[in-house]
């Protein structure tokens, strides 16, 4: 990817290898169409609540790895075992209420896309 021209207030000083400018050049403000990286998105904005943004890009890629792959369909199957397999995750955030809202919203986003096609159509207002 190309260095950007001029840099926000907030990562310009950082050092290039900053988690948080590195999740601003690659991912932040970038557009996002594919349903399973915007439900991981949604994982991790489900995660943030109470914590620093530093705490969850530290542990992004495992929340990735604990949550299939942010796979929308499989996670809305997850059951008991799964809870309490990631309960026990200490790579992740072992919060019962976030890992039961993550996958509450993976069912309500398969019921979305079957109406809209896509979370992103949803997301983008194609669809009411």
């Amino acid at each position: 990817m190309e260095n950007p021209n001029s840099y926000c207030t907030y990562v310009k000083n950082l050092d290039e290898n900053n988690l948080h400018r590195i999740y601003h050049d690659t991912e932040y403000g970038f557009i996002v169409t594919n349903d399973n990286e915007l439900f991981g998105r949604l994982i991790l904005e489900i995660n943030q609540a109470g914590l620093s943004w530093t705490t969850i890009l530290k542990k992004k890629e495992n929340f990735r790895s604990s949550f299939s792959n942010f796979h929308i369909h499989k996670v809305a199957n997850y059951d008991e075992k799964d809870i309490q397999r990631l309960l026990n995750d200490s790579e992740i955030i072992r919060n019962k209420l976030k890992i039961n809202a993550i996958i509450f919203n993976a069912k309500k986003i398969q019921i979305i896309q079957k109406r809209c096609g896509s979370f992103y159509n949803w997301l983008k207002k194609k669809c009411t």
